[in-house]
């Protein structure tokens, strides 16, 4: 896969690496939740596949949902990608984006930082098993077990805040980047399937021409890129 190419050839460092999803609006006009629930379809234009799915900047949002795992070093790129629709949580999707990078990438990553919404035992464990440390923040009440005490003494340690505020400058920013420059926000297809294909296709285009722009030795790996798509 294309995100393993960066790591295989050396253009990026996969020691600490990012996790995130971002909301993307429907096509068309919204389904509003008591006419689903009834199976009402009040209106042409709705997209029947999307859904409704909270976000914590943008509030309630009808549509898709982006998730995303980058590097967090000098080169910020995509590693895996997958699209879902809106109402489903980060949680159950992390496995499968893990899975999706290669065993190679997995032996270099020493950190994998996200968001609370990772914030689970299976989900530690699950890292654990893979060879890496899963980074999210923990807090602490009276009756915290000594295992969660642990993540959190992590968390707020030196290098646990040096090493978590990667996320920020790293995959929040590209997966902003991304939607703006393919202008998949609102997304110009309808249905889960063509979303899909055109969301991952854009993610895919960015590898491509961020990958063109290391290989010819450019100094700002992403500088070009709107250019070179004709934005």
């Amino acid at each position: 896969m294309m995100g393993n190419l960066f790591v295989v050839e050396d253009l990026v460092r996969a020691y600490v690496v990012a996790t995130d999803t971002a909301l993307i609006k429907s096509k068309g006009k919204v389904w509003h939740a008591s006419s689903m629930k009834e199976g009402i379809i009040p209106c042409s234009g709705i997209d029947t596949d999307a859904r409704w799915g909270f976000g914590r900047t943008k509030r309630w949002i009808f549509g898709y949902k982006l998730h995303m795992t980058s590097s967090t070093d000098s080169i910020i790129v995509p590693l895996s990608a997958d699209v879902t629709t809106a109402n489903v949580s980060d949680k159950p999707v992390y496995p499968d984006m893990v899975s999706d990078l290669s065993p190679e990438l997995l032996r270099k990553i020493h950190f994998m930082i996200a968001d609370p919404g990772y914030d689970g035992k299976k989900l530690y464990d699950l890292s654990m098993a893979k060879g890496f440390q899963l980074v999210c923040p923990v807090k602490r009440y009276k009756k915290t077990k000594e295992e969660r005490l642990k993540l959190a003494d992590f968390y707020e340690s030196a290098l646990g805040q040096v090493v978590y505020s990667r996320r920020k400058i790293s995959i929040e920013p590209l997966i902003e980047y991304i939607k703006s420059t393919f202008r998949i926000d609102p997304v110009p297809v309808k249905g889960l399937d063509k979303v899909r294909s055109i969301v991952l296709l854009s993610v895919f285009l960015y590898q491509i021409t961020v990958y063109h722009n290391c290989k010819i030795h450019k100094d700002n790996p992403r500088r070009d890129i709107k250019y070179m798509i004709g934005c």
